[in-house]
């Protein structure tokens, strides 16, 4: 319930604000808002009441909001008014470039709100990320899909496309949506490319997970009751320092080591309160033995820089920036299909899954933050049904004095507004299908 709380939050956060955008604009240039509304009112509604000449409510389907503005197609589809002369409190009658406007006013919005949202964060949280010169100390460690990719363990990143990612959290990220890696690799620099087919294992695989500090051996944090190697006798606290005689650094030296005994029995050399002992385990068909070496990655590389206000609204701006700059290449990618990256776009189901289980303030506006952008750029995507396309529309009016005839806008928008609900459809119906499937099959 707590993360069904958080993401009716966040998003009745972004979507009042956003509609707020296009309401002031539209206020502005004294275009007649008939309609505010939070969540979609197919149907009926929740709540409303009118208040001058806007009926202010909320709806029962959480698909985003809206504003009805007089003499404009939009959402509700209502194209009665249209048949009728425009009247001056319309939105049709108003010049081109105060309808751009007012069509632009939720992305504005939207982008204002994240720059705030982050100054406020890094003058009262600081800010804050994983550095990846000090994660890959020891270089780092890869799954399954990371090293059919091309990379090695103790592999360490130093370029993707060229730029060196100061962020872990962001190197992840980088690698997916870049192509060209250079890597060091046993004191000699290394390049290759990382191919669609190997961001779609990645994708499929561990996720972001396919890549991690690589660790060296400590004390075994975790036995897990009832696996192999509590029954071997290994101890919290226990160092395992080889396999069968083979000395072992690096945890991922471990898993390879007993990656290469499946379904066996290996000699565990440990080390236990200062002297080492030899135990007998068996390892499972996945080749584990039941053992954890935790880290707290967010502890132990973690940077936190509490900057003064000049210094977060810089901050800051770079910040949206750069995460503009990251929808654009995340949309790239999922239109690369043989990355499969559409197949992980996500609902707000899948979002509200992915959140976590705890009421935590500077996670929420941070990701509110996060949101807002990717909203911001959603909504200027030039496609018919969403802001995008009617300010692309505008703007190829304000270039050739030309505008759409109301009947074709109507016919556009009617197959804009199909195709992003078939979208939402398949999204949404993919996500629950999962739920079902975690909650009553797994």
């Amino acid at each position: 319930m707590i993360q069904v709380g958080q993401i009716l939050f966040i998003l009745s956060v972004l979507v009042i604000l956003h509609e707020f955008g296009h309401y002031i604009t539209a206020k502005m240039f004294k275009v007649k808002v008939e309609k505010f509304y939070l969540f979609m009112d197919a149907g009926f509604s929740l709540v409303k009441k009118k208040i001058g000449d806007t009926e202010w409510g909320i709806g029962w389907l959480p698909l985003g909001g809206y504003v009805k503005l007089a003499g404009m197609v939009d959402e509700s589809m209502d194209t009665e008014q249209l048949k009728q002369e425009p009247q001056p409190w319309e939105f049709r009658s108003k010049p081109a470039w105060q309808r751009l406007i007012i069509m632009l006013g939720g992305i504005i919005v939207n982008v204002l709100l994240a720059w705030l949202i982050y100054t406020v964060v890094y003058t009262t949280y600081g800010q804050k990320y994983i550095s990846t010169e000090a994660i890959q100390k020891n270089g780092l460690a890869f799954g399954e899909s990371g090293l059919n990719a091309g990379f090695k363990n103790g592999d360490k990143i130093v370029a993707v496309d060229g730029k060196f990612q100061e962020r872990f959290n962001r190197m992840t990220l980088d690698l997916l949506l870049g192509d060209h890696v250079v890597v060091e690799r046993n004191g000699m620099q290394e390049s290759f490319v990382l191919s669609d087919e190997a961001k779609k294992d990645i994708l499929g695989g561990e996720g972001k997970d396919f890549i991690q500090p690589r660790l060296a051996i400590v004390q075994v944090d975790s036995v897990i009751p009832g696996m192999l190697a509590q029954k071997a006798g290994v101890l919290k606290g226990d160092k395992i320092l080889g396999v069968n005689g083979s000395p072992i650094t690096f945890q991922d030296e471990l898993s390879t080591a007993l990656g290469k005994y499946k379904n066996q029995d290996v000699t565990l050399n440990v080390l236990r309160n200062g002297t080492p002992i030899d135990l007998s385990s068996k390892v499972t068909e996945d080749g584990k033995i039941g053992v954890f070496n935790r880290t707290d990655i967010s502890k132990d590389f973690q940077i936190v820089n509490k900057l003064s206000i000049g210094e977060a609204v810089s901050a800051a701006v770079d910040e949206s920036y750069q995460l503009i700059v990251y929808n654009v290449k995340q949309f790239k990618l999922i239109l690369r299909p043989k990355t499969e990256a559409y197949k992980h776009v996500k609902s707000p189901i899948g979002i509200a899954r992915a959140l976590p289980d705890t009421w935590n303030w500077e996670f929420i506006w941070n990701f509110t933050a996060l949101f807002s952008i990717g909203l911001a750029f959603m909504n200027i995507l030039p496609i018919p049904g969403l802001d995008g396309g009617h300010a692309l529309f505008t703007i190829a009016e304000m270039i050739t004095g030309k505008k759409l005839s109301e009947k074709t806008m109507g016919y556009v928008q009617t197959t804009g507004m199909i195709i992003l609900l078939t979208l939402m459809a398949l999204t949404f119906g993919k996500d629950i299908f999962e739920l079902i499937v975690d909650k009553f099959v797994k």
